[in-house]
């Protein structure tokens, strides 16, 4: 009589172990919020946004030829029209045409552990070191052979120091003079930093680093790997490799749209791997790149 009594505690205590399991499973990968967030869109679609949802890739999984360290990073030059991108073992940056191809490489000294990189004006980039959290304000130039953080402005915020879970992706507001810059996990933050580059001299020096934790709780991704600002919205993308997934946020910091970077989504053949880097272009255009050193083109299909 006491077996078969055990036999639907056994089962119970399996059951709610079960749900327990797949309860977390939910909290940690933002099922829920994101399951919710679908079924928002779908029932009324976002009017004012930039509609990433209809974006197609139209260059799948094309390796970048050349590199034997792994990329990481992406950032658009529109002067120069072309994209650029660091490595960090063998710390370059290097630029790239917006077909993937190598066009510059410009080594590194000082850099830590570069991560991301962001264009903030002409012939000017911010380099993070993701380890000591620098932000590192550097002139390139077209006859540079090498770039040295000695001599470039540097800030470091040192906050919440996580060891390489710090600043993996940078995105820059011209019109606004922000700084976005992405901490990827543990906690996941986008810090909003304010006088750094420093653009007048005449000026005293003086950084406001602003966080906006309505915004950040409403992404529903598990990781930041890299950002981008809209100047023409004004809205900002958020890449997350761990989630496969780039979500538009509004002025706001609203969710509006997403870009799915699973097999079967946005007419991917396959998974993007290891999504690293986010860049778009003045005409929309969205460049990816991907861990081990994959280039993707993103366009929305002519109307």
């Amino acid at each position: 009589m006491r077996r078969y009594f055990r036999l639907p505690l056994l089962l119970l205590f399996l059951g709610l172990s079960s749900l327990l399991v797949i309860g977390l499973a939910a909290h940690e990968f933002r099922l829920f919020e994101r399951g919710w967030f679908n079924l928002k869109t779908w029932w009324q679609p976002a009017e004012q946004g930039i509609g990433l949802g209809r974006y197609q890739v139209v260059l799948e999984a094309q390796p970048i030829e050349g590199l034997d360290d792994d990329i990481s990073a992406l950032t658009y030059d529109p002067e120069r029209k072309t994209l650029f991108s660091v490595t960090n073992k063998r710390s370059e940056l290097i630029e790239l045409s917006l077909d993937g191809r190598i066009l510059r490489r410009v080594p590194l000294t000082g850099f830590g552990d570069p991560e991301a990189v962001e264009y903030v004006g002409s012939n000017s980039f911010v380099i993070t070191d993701e380890r000591q959290q620098r932000l590192i304000r550097v002139r390139l130039d077209d006859d540079m052979l090498f770039l040295d953080a000695n001599d470039a402005e540097q800030l470091t915020l040192g906050i919440g120091l996580n060891g390489n879970k710090g600043f993996e992706g940078l995105a820059y507001d011209s019109a606004g003079k922000r700084l976005f810059v992405a901490k990827e996990r543990d906690p996941m933050v986008i810090y909003e930093v304010h006088g750094f580059p420093h653009e007048n001299p005449e000026q005293p020096y003086a950084v406001h680093v602003v966080q906006d934790r309505k915004r950040d709780s409403r992404l529903f991704v598990r990781d930041l790997s890299s950002l981008q600002f809209d100047e023409r919205s004004g809205h900002l993308l958020a890449l997350s490799d761990e989630s496969r997934l780039v979500v538009e946020l509004d002025v706001k910091g609203k969710p509006l749209s997403t870009l799915s970077l699973s097999k079967g989504y946005q007419g991917l053949k396959k998974t993007v791997p290891q999504a690293e880097g986010i860049a778009m272009d003045d005409a929309g255009t969205i460049y990816l790149v991907s861990e081990p050193n994959l280039f993707y083109v993103f366009k929305q299909p002519a109307e």
